[in-house]
């Protein structure tokens, strides 16, 4: 059996554990804030993350601001992008009195983690990482050392609250993998600190892009969650389609027509393939006009409740405050417990 295979098993596994026992898991997972998060977030995360918390799992959500000094274009946006990713949160329904919310540059003992498990990996397992090899790909630029230690960044983040339950995507698996392997490399060294964590893969499906490639920040194909109902509009109908009147649903040849469909269909938790059916010969102008109208109707709730909390100036503040203190007292114990299995407490 396959990697993939052994952990799509344990996630059917966990999904039993944690309906009969959520209060033996804590959830860690987050972003990096390089841009507004989008339908792709939200259909591809962040109701995965509402749903656990509603089933009664601890949850830490991390915006990991310092990961962003790796984009250049993103960094100078980034309190914008975290303000921005905090009211999505709470308008989709996250609760922060259930789930701390918190930013990675706000939890210096965080970073601390950050020493020992460096020595705990080699050059090859970093250059090894897919989400290196992509990040770098797309920079054109050469490779850093932020860069390189991203994935043990990303250990550090969930392994300092002791997270040991990860919902991410097949993409994504091998950053668990790695933190799996720091976490057990580290208890063999130096005696159990920390949960070998579980990745949980999410059912939730990939949401394509306008232009038909993964609905991504960097793309510029995304629909954002806090657009205006009239942004909305706009971005849908700049989406290039084809002369054929005729609606199919075909993503390999026609991507734009495709993605609007995949758009549409979960906005109304409906199959593109029958949507595609019902407008039949109206043509793209149609099929532009309907998505609109689904997109729109979709989130006009959450883009009230979104308008109603950002119109308190001081209330992400007063969320992120809080996120932070926790977070930080979680690391404060982590890093103890740290310095203690490897004999550095000197008074």
């Amino acid at each position: 059996m396959d990697s993939f295979s052994v952990t799509a098993t344990r996630s059917a596994e966990l999904a039993r554990e944690i309906s009969e026992s959520p209060e033996e898991f804590r959830m860690l997972t987050g972003e990096r804030p390089t841009g507004p998060l989008h339908l792709g977030h939200y259909f591809g995360s962040i109701i995965e993350r509402i749903r656990l918390q509603g089933q009664g799992v601890e949850s830490f959500v991390i915006l990991a601001d310092y990961q962003v000094i790796t984009d250049r274009d993103s960094m100078p946006r980034v309190r914008e992008y975290v303000h921005g990713a905090v009211l999505d949160y709470l308008a989709a329904g996250m609760n922060p009195e259930r789930t701390t919310i918190f930013t990675h540059s706000s939890v210096p003992a965080l970073n601390q983690l950050l020493l020992p498990f460096l020595s705990l990996v080699t050059e090859a397992e970093l250059h090894r990482n897919p989400t290196v090899k992509s990040e770098l790909a797309a920079s054109g630029r050469a490779l850093s050392g932020l860069l390189l230690t991203y994935p043990v960044h990303q250990a550090a983040d969930i392994l300092f609250c002791k997270g040991n339950l990860v919902p991410v995507g097949k993409d994504n698996l091998p950053h668990v993998e790695l933190t799996r392997v720091i976490a057990r490399r580290f208890n063999e060294r130096y005696g159990t600190v920390f949960p070998v964590p579980d990745a949980l893969l999410t059912a939730t499906p990939e949401v394509p892009g306008l232009d038909g490639r993964k609905m991504s920040k960097s793309y510029g194909n995304a629909i954002a969650l806090g657009m205006s109902a009239d942004e909305t509009a706009a971005t849908i109908n700049r989406t290039v389609t084809d002369s054929d009147r005729r609606i199919t649903f075909d993503p390999a040849s026609r991507p734009g027509v495709s993605a609007l469909l995949t758009t549409a269909g979960l906005c109304l938790d409906e199959a593109p393939e029958k949507i595609a059916d019902r407008l039949g010969d109206t043509g793209s102008g149609a099929l532009k006009a309907l998505t609109i109208d689904a997109v729109n109707d979709f989130l006009a709730d959450h883009r009230a409740r979104r308008a109603e909390f950002a119109a308190d100036p001081g209330f992400v503040e007063r969320v992120l405050a809080r996120g932070n203190e926790r977070a930080n007292a979680e690391a404060a114990r982590t890093l103890d417990e740290v310095r203690q299995a490897m004999g550095t407490i000197y008074g």
